[in-house]
């Protein structure tokens, strides 16, 4: 089996090692590059936990902040990996999406305690600190990244789509879903998804794929990378 991975560089080659693992060739075609913002030390002070949304969140705090011992709440177990390799003391994962992530929030964090930080990208899935604030809880959200779309596919990519060599493409984010069909249909090679299956971290995902006619559509019953990699699993038969 061979997969194209979507997403941006760096967490491309840790899914790849991934996916080597268990004996899957892949190709990278990151279609977000992930520019991280510059300026000085963030100001923390009153803040008592921190809310990652993604590794990139992650990446972006440090390159910003030495602090590792605010709590993290991280919105899946990918981020809450990030964090602990980040140096992090104390990280909590909802396994989940935003929804999931507030609910963890409410769960393990007093309100009282003092105010969230939601370290975000210039576009965010949901509304996290809106959610939180709803119910009762101080937010604020700081952009340190931009994640900048592709504006076509690689040479590499249309090559391999063209002469069959693809057997599905993973898809995390209902943008980059989106993103890919748009590039796929710039570069005419859309007819040929019919024999590619979509891996899709979620059901928003799926909906945004169904643009396009796929061999199949595989959705995640939760949305982790780790589920993702079990369906591919399931459809290599377990061989190696």
């Amino acid at each position: 089996m061979r997969l194209l991975l979507t997403r941006s560089l760096t967490d491309c080659e840790s899914l790849a090692r991934r996916l080597d693992g268990i004996g899957v060739q892949s190709l990278s075609e990151p279609l977000l590059n992930i520019v991280f913002t510059a300026g000085p030390p963030l100001d923390l002070d009153g803040v008592s936990g921190l809310l990652m949304t993604s590794a990139n969140g992650v990446r972006a705090f440090c390159r910003r902040s030495v602090n590792r011992t605010l709590p993290v709440y991280a919105v899946g177990d990918a981020s809450a990996r990030m964090a602990v390799e980040a140096g992090f003391e104390n990280v909590r994962s909802a396994s989940g999406d935003v929804e999931a992530l507030a609910t963890l929030v409410c769960r393990e964090a007093d309100p009282d305690e003092g105010m969230l930080l939601h370290i975000a990208g210039t576009r965010v899935a949901g509304d996290l600190t809106g959610n939180l604030a709803s119910r009762g809880y101080a937010c604020r959200r700081q952009v340190l990244y931009d994640a900048v779309p592709s504006d076509g596919l690689s040479c590499n990519t249309a090559t391999a789509i063209q002469s069959s060599e693809l057997d599905g493409v993973l898809l995390y984010s209902p943008r980059t879903a989106t993103l890919f069909i748009d590039l796929v249909r710039q570069a005419g090679l859309d007819p040929h998804m019919r024999d590619v299956a979509a891996y899709c971290l979620s059901g928003n995902v799926a909906d945004r794929c169904r643009q396009l006619t796929w061999r199949n559509l595989r959705i995640a019953p939760i949305p982790e990378e780790s589920e993702l990699i079990a369906l591919i699993e399931e459809d290599t038969g377990g061989e190696r």
